[in-house]
C-alpha cells in the first residue's frame, strides 16, 4: 500500500482558529468519582451534532518515509465518513467509509480498494467497525464502556480507566481529561503480536460550546516498527448540509491492505 493510500486509512483511526484547551489540568481540581460517574460523565459530554465539515494538516511519518498532505474531512454521524487528500492543491486521493464499506482511490498510481474492515482490522491488529472509527475521530471512547465491568483509578492527574478483567487478546486503557470527561489518550495492545496503539488528544477546542479536539496523535507500533500520524483541524464547523462525491474511476487496479 503506498504512503498516501495508509495515510488516509490511519488517519480513520485515529482520528482550527478558535480558543483551545489544553488537556492538563492539576491535582487539586480532580475529585474522587466513582467509576460509573466517570463513564457517565464521558457520554454526558459525547457529540451530539449530526454532521462535521473540517480541514487538516496531517504528517506521517515511518522507518523510511515522511510525508504530509492537506484533507479536507466530512462526517455524517453514524452514516458515512468521507476523505479528500491534496498535496500544493493537487488532488491526490478520495476515501469513503460507511458502516459496512471502506473504500479510496489513489490518483498517483492508479489504485484502488473497496471492501469491508476484515483487511484493516487484521493490518491494524484491532477488530475496527464505523463506529470505532468514528468514535476516535470525535474524541470519544473506542469500545463502549457502558458494556462490561470497568474499574478507575488517579494517574498523572487523569482519570484511568481499564477493564476490571484482562481480554485475552488485547489490552485497552482509557484516560479521561477531568474538566471535560473527553479523553487524553487510548490505547489498544496486542502482547501476543507485539502490537500497540495509541490515539492521543493533547488539546480540545471549543467551537461554538462544544468540546471537540484540536490534535489527534496516532502512534502503531507493530515488532518495535513504528509509524506515527499527526493531525490538526485547522477549521470546523458542525451541522452543514454534506454531499460526499465518491466514484472510482475506470482502469484503476485493486490492491489489498497488506
Amino acid at each position: 500500500m503506498k504512503h498516501f493510500s495508509k495515510l488516509c486509512v490511519v488517519l480513520l483511526l485515529g482520528i482550527t482558529s478558535c480558543k483551545s484547551t489544553k488537556n492538563i489540568t492539576t491535582a487539586e481540581t480532580i475529585s474522587v468519582l466513582s467509576t460509573k460517574k466517570i463513564i457517565s460523565n464521558h457520554y454526558e459530554n459525547n457529540f451530539k451534532q449530526n454532521t462535521v465539515t473540517a480541514k487538516l494538516d496531517v504528517k506521517y511519518k515511518d522507518k523510511k518515509t515522511s510525508v504530509s498532505a492537506n484533507i479536507k474531512l466530512r462526517i455524517e454521524k453514524d452514516k458515512t465518513i468521507w476523505m479528500s487528500a491534496t498535496k500544493l492543491g493537487i488532488p491526490l486521493a478520495k476515501l469513503k467509509i460507511t458502516p459496512t464499506r471502506v473504500s479510496y482511490y489513489e490518483k498517483l498510481d492508479k489504485t484502488y480498494f473497496d471492501g469491508d474492515f476484515s483487511l484493516l482490522s487484521k493490518w491494524l491488529g484491532t477488530e475496527l467497525d464505523y463506529e470505532k472509527v468514528q468514535n476516535i475521530l470525535l474524541g470519544q471512547a473506542v469500545f463502549n464502556l457502558k458494556k462490561g465491568k470497568y474499574i478507575s483509578s488517579i494517574e498523572d492527574n487523569l482519570y484511568r480507566i481499564m477493564p476490571k478483567k484482562d481480554n485475552e487478546l488485547f489490552n485497552i486503557l482509557f484516560f479521561m481529561n477531568p474538566e471535560n470527561f473527553k479523553l487524553n489518550k487510548q490505547e489498544i495492545r496486542n502482547p501476543a503480536k507485539q502490537q500497540l496503539l495509541t490515539v492521543s488528544y493533547p488539546k480540545y477546542q471549543n467551537v461554538n460550546g462544544i468540546q471537540f479536539p484540536e490534535d489527534i496523535k496516532i502512534k502503531a507500533i507493530e515488532k518495535k516498527k513504528l509509524t506515527t500520524i499527526d493531525i490538526e483541524y485547522r477549521s470546523v464547523e458542525f451541522d452543514k448540509e454534506l454531499t460526499f462525491p465518491f466514484s472510482i474511476p475506470n482502469g484503476y487496479k485493486e490492491i489489498s491492505l497488506k
